[in-house]
């Protein structure tokens, strides 16, 4: 099992290389800020560059990353994942997994309201099936959590790295209203656009 950061640092290679693919594989600095965003994050952190580079090597060191190095005209070293390699992961697969990998347990509706801009989900029934798929692996990719006090449906959390936060710790929040679950969705979409064009800025920058 992954660690706790090493979840993070992975699934934000998987996010920046679906939402901002021209500034992907990412450097040093890039790679740190997503994962230090307080957007898009359950729970969010704070590291170093000197963490997150520790643990991209050992990420590289597990078969799941690769380091690029400066080519012509460069002066960044840069960083991807090779997950897909690893895991058999598509693009369905890689965008719930990287949800799950930043973000901590989902309700199969929550994915599909927070993957669009990962991988586009015709309905909650597609993320489902992507699910069972993943469940049904050898070893499970993911499992079902039975639905916790006051919520009526369940979630699914990975089972690729250890969870952030325990599943159970959540227990006594109170569930958000559909109404401002749509409003925060919405709200981080475009703080999720917003950092997308940043980060592209801080390429042509480098």
């Amino acid at each position: 099992m992954l660690t706790s950061i090493e979840a993070r640092v992975l699934g934000c290679l998987f996010e920046k290389q679906a939402t901002t693919p021209d500034a992907y594989p990412l450097t040093l600095k890039a790679l740190t800020t997503a994962c230090n965003q307080t957007s898009s994050r359950d729970p969010v952190i704070s590291v170093t560059e000197r963490e997150v580079e520790t643990t991209v090597l050992a990420l590289k060191a597990l078969g799941y990353a690769r380091v690029v190095h400066p080519g012509s005209g460069e002066r960044a070293t840069k960083y991807r994942h090779v997950a897909d390699e690893v895991l058999g992961l598509d693009d369905p697969t890689r965008a719930v997994l990287g949800l799950l990998l930043l973000r901590g347990p989902q309700t199969a509706a929550e994915l599909r309201t927070r993957s669009e801009r990962l991988h586009p989900f015709g309905s909650t029934g597609e993320v489902e099936d992507v699910l069972r798929s993943m469940e049904r692996r050898d070893p499970p990719l993911v499992q079902h959590h039975a639905p916790l006090g006051g919520e009526r449906e369940g979630r699914w959390g990975q089972l690729v790295a250890e969870e952030a936060v325990p599943l159970e710790a959540r227990a006594t929040a109170s569930p958000p209203a559909p109404a401002r679950s749509d409003r925060i969705a919405e709200l981080e979409a475009r703080v999720e656009s917003l950092e997308a064009r940043l980060a592209k800025l801080e390429a042509l920058l480098e």
